[in-house]
């Protein structure tokens, strides 16, 4: 008893032992059988698929391991335990022999999703920049998760993602710009089942947003969200996405500043979601069928020193675990 006390006592110390997201049992995948479970836990430690910012987002999965050895064990709201309804494991991360090949680090994140997507299990996963989700989108959509179906997003975003003036970004062609045009070319995500919210980046042309609009995406700006309140936007969520394989994408960039500081393409002088909105939006997938999830472009370089971004990134996390486990 006094070992298992002890033991209690310092598993609320995030700087003890080692570090898995969320204090999951680590289990690799690589080079073994795939074992059971039902969610995998995923770093992916990416940060060339974004090249007009600093590249310190492959730094997020290890700020997130760390900060969330003491965060949420139980979730007040639903009143429920994700931890002991569903057996969840830390995969750890998706290599990169060739980091800085943009290219390559796609075609391994899918390698590594497919073993992921051929024993049933739901992967939620922390990036990394956001060209992470094509990687992991090529391996699920129309797959054992989705039934052969492709992939519903709801993403949540300052930027729509969604790019094809040019066919590559800084030399990166399946970059964390393009995603959400190449996925729909492939046929492995259906726009017209997908929403993008909470778009506020700061345009360069009128037309910024026509992309996303000629490949169906259902657009939502944060100033259309701010006009027709949340219930309204939440009601339509529920209407295009209900009965699909839902995937969430979470750039942290959706959110305003002052909340999640430490993001790639920071987008001040206009608020973002505050994290109880995001919450609520992302609340609106619960009890739908939800085949996994990512969080991105975190950059702990450039968090406030008590890793408040790194603690939100870690809280959504536990959102979508919460109500994929449910």
């Amino acid at each position: 008893m006094a070992r298992e006390h002890d033991e209690s006592m310092m598993n609320n110390l995030y700087w003890w032992g080692v570090p898995t997201l969320f204090r999951c049992p680590y289990v690799g995948v690589l080079d073994e059988k795939m074992p059971e479970a039902d969610i995998a836990l995923v770093g992916v430690p990416h940060s060339t698929g974004n090249g007009t910012t600093e590249r310190d987002q492959h730094l997020g999965p290890r700020s997130v391991r760390n900060i969330s050895a003491v965060q949420r064990r139980v979730h007040g709201e639903f009143e429920f335990d994700p931890w002991s309804a569903k057996n969840i494991i830390d995969v750890g991360d998706v290599p990169f022999p060739k980091a800085n090949d943009n290219e390559d680090c796609i075609e391994q994140i899918t390698s590594f999703y497919q073993r992921l997507d051929k024993a049933n299990v739901r992967p939620v996963s922390i990036g990394g920049d956001h060209s992470i989700t094509g990687g992991i989108i090529q391996a699920l959509g129309c797959g054992e998760l989705t039934k052969g179906e492709p992939v519903c997003f709801l993403h949540l975003d300052a930027h729509t993602d969604v790019f094809t003036k040019v066919d590559h970004f800084l030399g990166a062609k399946k970059s964390a710009a393009h995603w959400g045009a190449y996925l729909a070319d492939q046929g492995k995500v259906n726009p017209h089942n997908s929403m993008q919210i909470g778009l506020r980046g700061h345009p360069r042309t009128q037309d910024w947003l026509q992309p996303s609009y000629d490949y169906g995406y259902n657009v939502v700006t944060m100033a259309e969200y701010r006009k027709r309140g949340a219930a309204d936007v939440i009601e339509q969520i529920k209407t295009v996405l209900d009965g699909k394989p839902v995937y969430i994408t979470f750039d942290l960039d959706c959110l305003d500043p002052t909340i999640a500081p430490a993001v790639a393409n920071v987008e001040a002088g206009y608020c973002g979601f505050s994290i109880d909105e995001a919450r609520e939006l992302l609340h609106s997938v619960r009890g739908m069928n939800i085949i996994g999830g990512d969080v991105v472009c975190l950059m702990p370089t450039k968090d406030n020193p008590n890793n408040i971004t790194s603690m939100v990134a870690g809280a959504v996390m536990f959102e979508m675990l919460s109500m994929m486990a449910e």
